[in-house]
């Protein structure tokens, strides 16, 4: 059976992409499939997109978002109301400067999307066990358990709070 030799494409990173392997991964992924394939050229073009804004606002704007550009529209995701207003502000120089890189924006729209104010966090560092107390508050814990009236509704406060600063004693 006769099989068509291809030449192997380079690794394809999405630039905006905070995890390179991820982004190459992604992109094969896209390749493989004749259909999803055609997304490719427009992730590509949203990541620079992303990387010229957020070469040219200021980094406390990190967190705002290249959603779309469409009809010379650029709509951008920010984590509140507060960075849209500060955002307002900087839309004609963000405007200005992404013309003179080529870009086709005409005008800039702001959307407020909460959810990306927060940010991610591995779970290791959720874990109540990896919390550290000084020694003061492990002592205050222990006094604490120490000056509860003894009484049936206390005894399960009294008997967690003993535990925790035993526990947190012996680290």
């Amino acid at each position: 059976m006769f099989q068509a030799m291809q030449s192997p494409k380079p690794p394809y990173h999405i630039y905006g992409t905070k995890i390179r392997r991820t982004s190459i991964e992604a992109t094969d992924f896209l390749r493989r499939n004749d259909r999803l394939a055609a997304l490719l050229p427009a992730a590509t073009r949203m990541a620079k997109l992303q990387k010229d804004v957020r070469l040219i606002l200021p980094p406390m704007y990190a967190n705002c978002e290249a959603l779309s550009v469409q009809e010379g529209v650029l709509t951008l995701a920010v984590p509140s109301s507060a960075v849209a207003a500060k955002l307002k502000q900087q839309a004609p120089k963000l405007q200005a400067a992404l013309q003179k890189k080529g870009w086709q924006v005409d005008a800039v729209k702001i959307k407020i999307q909460v959810g990306r104010a927060l940010p991610v966090e591995d779970s290791a560092s959720l874990k109540p066990s990896s919390l550290e107390l000084p020694p003061t508050a492990v002592q205050a814990f222990e006094e604490l358990g120490d000056a509860l009236p003894a009484s049936p509704q206390n005894a399960p406060l009294i008997a967690a709070i003993k535990r925790l600063a035993e526990k947190r004693k012996n680290k």
